[in-house]
């Protein structure tokens, strides 16, 4: 069995890089002071004290679940966008899309008696035949203490370079051990799942997962983060929740950028524009003569 390696926020880009080729999974701590980390968890809280437990068992009948997480924690900002994830996600998703994009935001409490959950691969939503590079990327911050006990994080190192139609043996599969603060990234084509809580208290995580500009979104972003709040944010955040334009023309807003529409109000006007890569635009050229 292999170990699941935990490096320092210190620690060389290309050296996680090669981690993630080769794992599939990494372990970061300390890329955020513990402050933010209670300050974040504190903002949560209150959601999930009044949240219910899922129905079904793949989301679990004791597993507590939130959306929409910027909306309930401005601070977690700071979590989607630190610039080491997105460095990482340019890493994995960038070769494949001109910007990739928020995906799903969720933060998720495991509570007492929850079973494991079943062993998947997160980026079979996005059924590409035929695509071969990676899809989607998560990133699961731990707001307390992950262990073999609490329900820490089922993986199997590896399996994103399987075929598809092999399954793990029992021996293969091991759970992800992080302290408080730590950040377990992870790629979409690894076979992983929740652990089950077999101990007295609930553990809560939050994850971010991030996939290519071009797919569609597993949180409807802007039902979350409608233009009235969305203005609010971050450029950096604005642009991850959907608010520009991924080449050639996807996201179009009144035929333009859709970033027009958190812009102060202006007089209503209506127009268009063509929205294509260098290598788009040099190959129209060439078909129009």
């Amino acid at each position: 069995m292999t170990n699941l390696k935990t490096v320092p926020a210190a620690m060389p880009q290309a050296f996680i890089d090669q981690i993630l080729e080769t794992d599939g999974c990494v372990v970061i701590e300390g890329l955020l002071p513990s402050a933010t980390i209670d300050l974040v968890a504190a903002e949560l809280g209150s959601y999930f004290q009044k949240a219910e437990f899922g129905e079904g068992r793949f989301f679990g009948y004791q597993t507590k679940r939130l959306g929409s997480i910027l909306r309930k924690s401005p601070s977690a900002c700071q979590f989607l966008a630190h610039p080491l994830i997105l460095q990482t996600m340019q890493g994995l998703l960038g070769p494949y899309c001109e910007r990739f994009q928020l995906n799903i935001s969720q933060a998720i409490s495991i509570h007492p008696g929850e079973p494991a959950q079943v062993l998947h691969r997160d980026d079979e939503m996005f059924p590409c035949e035929g695509f071969t590079g990676e899809r989607m990327v998560n990133a699961l911050w731990a707001l307390d203490e992950f262990t073999t006990t609490n329900g820490g994080t089922q993986l199997v190192m590896g399996s994103h370079k399987w075929d598809r139609a092999r399954e793990p043996e029992p021996h293969e599969v091991i759970q992800a051990e992080m302290k408080k603060g730590s950040v377990l990234i992870y790629r979409g084509s690894l076979i992983h799942a929740g652990g089950a809580n077999n101990s007295s208290a609930p553990r809560p995580g939050l994850v971010f997962g991030y996939n290519l500009g071009w797919l569609r979104q597993a949180e409807n972003q802007y039902l979350a983060y409608p233009p009235e709040i969305a203005k609010y944010l971050p450029p950096e955040v604005q642009n991850l929740i959907g608010y520009a334009v991924h080449r050639p023309n996807l996201g179009l807003f009144e035929c333009e950028d859709p970033a027009e529409a958190l812009q102060p109000r202006r007089p209503t006007r209506f127009g268009s524009r063509d929205y294509f890569t260098p290598e788009q635009e040099e190959l129209l050229q060439q078909r129009l003569g």
